[in-house]
């Protein structure tokens, strides 16, 4: 896989507007209705280098988004990082010290003896994330992909990805070895909570159309939980719906042993192999080869390789949404 990096075709927010926040976390705005419903958050930068959900959520504070029923939360989350960004090395500003969206368990949260920027920015954010019912967080990939929906490895998880409807591609898996991941903390990731969650991946970190799927999802998302009517969002945030989705579960992980990984491809994701046994790479000079039949690659990248880091994922499909026949199969 090739490493040349991808151009730049968005202009950063100046995000330090919206430091003061109103919640006595910075970078963190929630605006309560006084009507009943649920509390719902659009959170960005779980990732410092991705940028749409930034932009997103920039927009919305600068629009004056209000909710009419509920509590609505935005969110930047690791403004460190973000904060580090240098265009001619632009991966090196996922994080700080650790990967923000690898802590999101009560052990790792409570353990004392654990420190790290992202720990302390997480730690900060808890008890807001406590008390969400629902969770949208905007996310962008390495590699330029179509855009995917991950929803966790719950039932209720898909069945909020495909009410969603956008985008076509759902990936039900169970996370990473390395840590568990914000969507499915505590009630979003516990079948029997009537919380959830949902990950977008809307496409490569900068691309212009990364920028309007985010908005597409983050429109989607409020208006489906009812906290706000289409006439409070900004205008032409939404695209039509596609007309087939397709949900990919995913069975495995491929974590590279050693820095001694390479692919057999320029894979960038969503790759299908109709035959079990391809090889799709090689880890320290042994084959990698796919499990089953029709096996789906998902988010293949090597920019983050290190010893113990998943490079990708491998899913087979479990069903197809024909949205104009309203039938699954």
């Amino acid at each position: 896989m090739t490493h040349e990096a991808y151009p730049i075709e968005i202009e950063f927010p100046n995000i330090g507007l919206h430091a003061p926040g109103n919640t006595g976390v910075d970078y963190v705005h929630t605006f309560d209705s006084g009507v009943a419903g649920p509390h719902v958050m659009i959170n960005a930068l779980t990732h410092g280098n991705e940028v749409c959900g930034a932009i997103v959520v920039d927009a919305l504070l600068r629009h004056g988004l209000r909710p009419r029923r509920g509590r609505l939360t935005l969110s930047f989350a690791n403004v460190s990082a973000y904060a580090r960004f240098d265009p001619a090395r632009p991966d090196a500003a996922r994080y700080v010290d650790e990967d923000f969206n690898r802590v999101w368990t009560a052990a790792v949260l409570d353990d004392p003896t654990r420190r790290s920027q992202e720990l302390d920015r997480a730690r900060a954010i808890r008890p807001i994330i406590d008390s969400v019912d629902l969770l949208l967080d905007l996310h962008s990939m390495h590699e330029r992909s179509a855009p995917l929906i991950v929803s966790g490895p719950l039932d209720k998880g898909i069945e909020l990805a495909v009410h969603l409807g956008a985008p076509a591609t759902v990936i039900s898996d169970e996370g990473h070895p390395q840590g568990k991941r914000m969507r499915d903390y505590e009630g979003f990731g516990d079948p029997r909570s009537a919380k959830n969650a949902l990950l977008i991946e809307c496409g490569q970190h900068w691309e212009r159309r990364a920028v309007d799927v985010a908005r597409d999802c983050t429109a989607r998302f409020l208006l489906m939980a009812g906290v706000v009517d289409e006439a409070d969002l900004p205008p032409g945030w939404m695209a039509p719906l596609p007309e087939r989705m397709t949900v990919v579960r995913v069975t495995q992980p491929v974590v590279a042993k050693s820095m001694d990984f390479r692919f057999a491809g320029d894979y960038t994701g969503l790759e299908t192999f109709p035959e079990a046994g391809t090889v799709i790479g090689w880890s320290d000079s042994e084959p990698v080869v796919t499990p089953y039949d029709d096996c789906v690659l998902v988010m293949p990248s090597l920019r983050q390789l290190q010893p113990g880091v998943t490079v990708v994922r491998l899913g087979r499909i479990g069903a197809r949404i024909d949205r104009r026949n309203d039938r699954t199969t």
